[in-house]
């Protein structure tokens, strides 16, 4: 029989095997699967795992998806890093790509002649104070009430999913649109400045690697980032030394709404260039998965959001090309996320075989 024995300190070795060993897992599980229904393991893996990295503007398109997971998955780890969780990036997305879609919205309509370099940043600063302000509301009843963030957060992902659709369905939608649930098409001069000609990658990626490696700084360079971090896993020592209990909700709440509403605006504007019901493909909830497959690590994230990007786009091809059900790319992501926990455990023991009494 196989025990764990507790080890003397966690394994390094193991904590940068375990996520290898947990794709390698999924991979199997997925080749079982393609095999379970009556595919060929081998071409559904290519279908699934290759193809996103096929030719430049597969790698622009693989490039396009990982942006709005890597700006929601920062805010979330840091949120967890400090104890405080949000679930609700989903919603705070909506808010962000309500208040972007908003603000271009305005300019089409009014037909204001502002350039596109300028409206950029105008864009960033909307989405940021849509999400933002959406999660001030969860911060606010933690804070004040002791509500559950978790609840909280989750629950307003529902009330911003209805406040959408009511817009779109209601008095941002496109009279000339055959009643259809969307605003007009945006301004060209709205839209978020493309990185390659002909291909829909645009600015927000460099905003997101950017931002990645402002939250490294801050967490692991910054006096409050390791306020935060201590606070998280040892709130009585933190109190102790003076620390901010409410500093910390506010500010990872703060900043986690803001990320999200950012890539939400990045989204609305960029490759969609309106609003609709459907602007997220779970974005938000998708980000809670490359949070953890990352390590809860800014670098971190950016690997496994290239990760899930590649399960979102082989899930679209495994559907268009081999006929499979489009459920399998969030089968994949479950699997990843299962594998990673049950991998993790060897961090922290290792087996022993020893033979049953």
């Amino acid at each position: 029989m196989i025990r764990l024995e507790a080890r003397t300190a966690p394994s390094q070795l193991m904590g940068v095997l375990s996520p290898l060993l947990a794709f390698a897992t999924t991979m199997l599980v997925a080749g079982a699967i393609f095999a379970a229904l009556g595919k060929d393991p081998l071409q559904g893996l290519q279908v699934f795992v290759l193809e996103p990295f096929n030719g430049l503007r597969a790698l622009s398109e693989l490039g396009l998806k990982s942006t709005p997971l890597i700006l929601c998955a920062l805010g979330l780890a840091l949120s967890y890093r400090s104890n405080v969780w949000n679930i609700g990036a989903e919603g705070q997305f909506l808010m962000g790509a309500i208040a972007g879609g908003g603000l271009a919205l305005w300019v089409t309509t009014a037909e204001l002649a502002i350039p596109k370099l300028a409206f950029f940043p105008l864009l960033v600063v909307a989405g940021a104070l849509g999400g933002a302000a959406w999660a001030s509301i969860v911060a606010l009843l933690r804070d004040r009430f002791n509500a559950n963030e978790i609840l909280v957060s989750l629950m307003l992902v529902y009330i911003a999913n209805l406040l959408l659709s009511w817009l779109v369905f209601g008095p941002w939608k496109d009279p000339n649109g055959f009643n259809f649930p969307q605003t007009v098409s945006f301004a060209a001069n709205t839209e978020v400045p493309r990185l390659i000609p002909g291909m829909r990658l645009g600015w927000g990626l460099p905003v997101a690697l950017l931002a990645a490696l402002a939250m490294w700084l801050f967490m692991f360079r910054t006096y409050r980032g390791m306020q935060l971090q201590v606070g998280g896993p040892a709130p009585l020592a933190a109190r102790y030394a003076g620390f901010s209990s409410r500093a910390a909700i506010w500010t990872t709440l703060l900043v986690s709404g803001g990320l999200a509403g950012v890539a939400g605006a990045f989204e609305v504007a960029g490759p969609m260039g309106q609003l609709t019901p459907h602007v997220s493909s779970g974005y938000g909830f998708t980000a809670i998965i490359v949070a953890f497959v990352g390590r809860l690590h800014p670098l971190g994230t950016i690997l496994a959001s290239l990760v899930l990007s590649t399960f979102l786009i082989g899930g679209e091809l495994a559907q268009s090309r081999l006929g499979l059900p489009s459920a399998l790319t969030g089968i994949f992501q479950g699997v990843l996320l299962l594998a990673l926990l049950a991998c993790d455990t060897l961090v922290q023991y290792r087996p022993r075989w020893s033979r049953s009494s």
